[in-house]
């Protein structure tokens, strides 16, 4: 008989359900309460009622935890010296989306070897979610596979869809069930109505098939995310935070009948991908702040030393504190910029 199941597959290994691990590591009630408030918080900032910058930052991917947890203890002392004019959400970012091939993050590939130990990247997220939180900061990350949030949702504050995944049906119907703010990147072209698209799909209740915390396939039925906003990270062509783009996104907007509030991408194509431009970048979009306040955010893409790294066989080369993915930018340019933010 001619195989027709399975044909290019050679191992389907079972994972653990989401409610075996979430018992395995648990989320404390602290954490529950913490996540439920910044949650709001960062609602309140999108919508408008909370006046303060929205601030996503933190490493392009988290690849090695001692230095992310090293980040991470300074961002939350400097998130707690501004925070009464800035709200900080440290990037968290597990998965990582590729053009082509490459590494796909801590989640995928925890051991950077290839090995992808998936059931090992799931539980290092979450332990690592829950020390981030213990230490008073919010997390954000970008959900990429459709099934990742029933793993490490609860302890996530604010969502990315990328720019690769903004267009899919899947990742819409997914956002519309999240339980925490979603933003909604610009195509890689640098097309934005899409993400208005995105929203307007996101918002609205949705059903689609999923799995449940026993890790069973099933129907999933949403009430549709209310907290969703548009983010520009540039494009093939050409950056989009200049004023013009962002007059344009907000005028798009207003035309699809959606709040007219949006964050800026400091990092990717708005910097070239180059560090050195990005101080550059993220100080334009303060200005575009200080004349227009629907730009309610920013994100910026910062590691402990500026610059990337390839990833390659020997891991005792890899310099401490480095990205592995996109370049970033170093503490000391970090702190500056978070400074000069919660000045305006």
């Amino acid at each position: 008989m001619n195989r027709v199941s399975d044909v290019h597959v050679i191992a389907n290994t079972a994972l653990p359900s989401p409610k075996e691990m979430s018992v395995e590591i648990p989320r404390s009630e602290a954490h529950a309460t913490f996540v439920s408030k910044a949650r709001s918080e960062i609602a309140a900032t999108i919508s408008g009622k909370d006046p303060r910058f929205l601030l996503i930052v933190g490493p392009c991917s988290i690849h090695d935890l001692k230095g992310g947890h090293e980040y991470a203890e300074r961002l939350a002392k400097l998130a707690a010296e501004v925070r009464d004019r800035v709200l900080i959400v440290m990037r968290v970012y597990f998965e990582k989306p590729r053009t082509t091939v490459g590494w796909k993050g801590l989640i995928m590939d925890p051991h950077l070897d290839g090995t992808n130990d998936i059931p090992a990247g799931l539980k290092i997220a979450r332990r690592f979610l829950r020390d981030v939180l213990d230490l008073g900061l919010p997390t954000a990350t970008e959900m990429l596979d459709p099934i990742t949030p029933q793993y490490i949702a609860d302890l996530t504050c604010w969502t990315a869809i990328g720019a690769r995944t903004t267009e899919s049906q899947t990742h819409r119907q997914m956002a519309s069930g999240l339980s925490m703010p979603v933003g909604f990147k610009n195509t890689t072209s640098g097309a934005v109505q899409p993400a208005i698209n995105a929203i307007k799909a996101a918002i609205q209740s949705q059903t689609f098939l999923g799995i449940d915390e026993g890790g069973r396939a099933s129907v999933v039925t949403t009430t549709g995310n209310p907290d969703c906003h548009v983010i520009l990270r540039g494009g093939d062509d050409s950056p989009n935070h200049d004023g013009e783009s962002v007059g344009k996104a907000l005028a798009a907007l207003e035309k699809s009948k959606l709040p007219k509030t949006l964050m800026i991408d400091a990092s990717h194509a708005n910097c070239a991908k180059e560090c050195e431009r990005m101080p550059a970048t993220f100080r334009e979009i303060l200005a575009q702040r200080a004349n227009n306040k629907g730009v309610i955010g920013a994100m910026l893409e910062s590691n402990l030393v500026a610059g990337a790294q390839s990833l390659g066989k020997d891991r005792s080369a890899l310099v401490y504190g480095k990205s592995i993915t996109d370049q970033c930018i170093d503490w000391a340019t970090t702190e500056t910029l978070v400074r000069e933010a919660a000045t305006q």
